[in-house]
């Protein structure tokens, strides 16, 4: 989709998950695409994060709660990036997918 600044990131990661239909999403990643984070909205309004990268670990969050555990993985994740790639995932196979190098 494009390369987001960092500091307008977080924002813009809420807003397209709030308007994500069920089983759509969003993943996060480096500019090399080898570390990020997906989030999954599930048919409940659960949200579904999985981290890969440093860490690989999977969470179920609310809306609410999505910020502040956002706010933790960009940090761990992307601690020297500057922009970070947005993709919109249509399905939940879409996870994990190689996308297109420019």
């Amino acid at each position: 989709m494009a390369l987001i600044n960092k500091e307008t990131v977080l924002r813009h990661i809420v807003a397209l998950i709030k308007k994500a239909a069920p089983h759509q999403g969003i993943e996060a990643l480096t500019y090399k695409r080898n570390r990020g984070v997906e989030i999954i909205k599930t048919a409940s309004g659960e949200l579904v994060v999985r981290e890969w990268g440093y860490n690989e670990e999977c969470w179920s969050v609310t809306e609410e709660t999505l910020g502040k555990l956002l706010k933790t993985l960009l940090k761990r994740e992307f601690p020297r990036s500057r922009q970070i790639r947005i993709y919109q995932l249509n399905t939940p196979e879409d996870m994990g997918k190689q996308h297109q190098k420019i």
